[in-house]
């Protein structure tokens, strides 16, 4: 036997379902939001980590220099080395490009990772091959000697290269220390960061 009642839901527990619904996906899509920026900036900076290791190795391998060349304006960066017959500066593979939601930049941050740098700043800008070289704008370099040791125009090894990116909400670090040692660092956007190790 059917009774009318058993036929189906009522309009009242539809709508109870549909307004569940719409408070968790107002709760979710934020939060979702948050998220994917910060996987973009995390991935970012494992790249640009990975890319510095390939330039450190690459100086080695060729017994020659080689630099992270990163274009700040353009938001990429690629691998160039140094090319002795015809002293020009090679670009190797192609250029990475950041995501859309990341920078080169550390925002509001004010102290660099703990013995990385006295003054919080990107790396030098990368040298045009004039006579004398003169800085390229908007860049910056972290050359390594063939013997994988981080250098600055003048040859001598240099321990403060740092290249920072954010999303606004985050800021990432790349630091090479003057052993040729990488860190990856990330904090909070704050004034007084809390930087750690990734």
């Amino acid at each position: 036997m059917i009774y009318r009642d058993d036929q189906g839901f009522s309009l009242l527990e539809m709508m109870m379902v549909v307004a569940l619904l719409g408070v968790l996906t107002v709760i979710a899509v934020p939060m979702s939001g948050n998220t994917i920026k910060y996987l973009k900036l995390s991935g970012d900076a494992r790249e640009l980590a990975n890319i510095t290791a390939v330039a450190k190795m690459r100086a080695a391998a060729k017994f020659t220099q080689s630099r992270v060349y990163i274009d700040r304006a353009g938001r990429s960066f690629y691998v160039q080395t140094y090319d002795k017959t015809t002293a020009a500066w090679v670009t190797e593979g192609g250029a990475t490009s950041l995501s859309s939601t990341v920078v080169f930049g550390y925002g509001p941050v004010t102290d660099p990772p703990a013995d990385t740098q006295t003054t919080i700043d990107q790396s030098p800008e990368c040298p045009d091959t004039g006579s004398p070289p003169a800085p390229i704008a908007n860049t910056s370099c972290i050359v390594f000697n063939s013997r994988g040791i981080p250098i600055d125009a003048t040859g001598s090894p240099l321990g403060t290269n740092a290249i920072y990116l954010n999303d606004g909400i985050a800021v990432y670090g790349i630091t090479i220390a003057a052993t040729g040692f990488i860190r990856t660092w990330q904090t909070n956007y704050q004034a007084t960061p809390s930087w750690m190790l990734q």
